[in-house]
């Protein structure tokens, strides 16, 4: 093997070994991919979606409370709950809870906010 093979073996060698390394650097470095990114969000707006129908929610009320998801596939996920409870003559689930706030939303200020504008209304 000649000097000039070795060093070419080497430098391919090395530089699929830092690129393998790529994937982990990025979840350290919290950088999700656009296409794994778009799957997710994809998988929860079905899954949303289905949840919304089974609990009898309208589409419309879907896309208000849950805006942050893709309306497409919320809709498809609402669309083949829809024709699932229809085939199995299911009957809605009343939800129990309200519905979960957006993400990276901020919280509403405490009750004691109320009582502060209420004694500068009367000053």
């Amino acid at each position: 093997m000649s000097w000039t093979s070795l060093r070419t073996l080497l430098t391919v060698t090395a530089m699929a070994a830092t690129l393998s390394g790529c994937d982990l650097i990025q979840q350290q470095m919290g950088i999700e991919d656009p296409a794994t990114k778009a799957a997710k969000a994809d998988a929860e707006g079905r899954a949303v979606g289905g949840a919304c129908r089974q609990s009898g929610r309208a589409i419309e009320d879907c896309y208000a409370i849950y805006s942050w998801l893709p309306k497409a596939s919320t809709y498809e996920g609402w669309r083949d709950m829809d024709a699932y409870m229809r085939e199995n003559k299911l009957e809605t689930v009343e939800p129990q809870l309200p519905p979960v706030p957006p993400p990276n939303a901020k919280k509403r200020p405490a009750a004691n906010a109320a009582p502060a504008a209420k004694n500068s209304a009367e000053k």
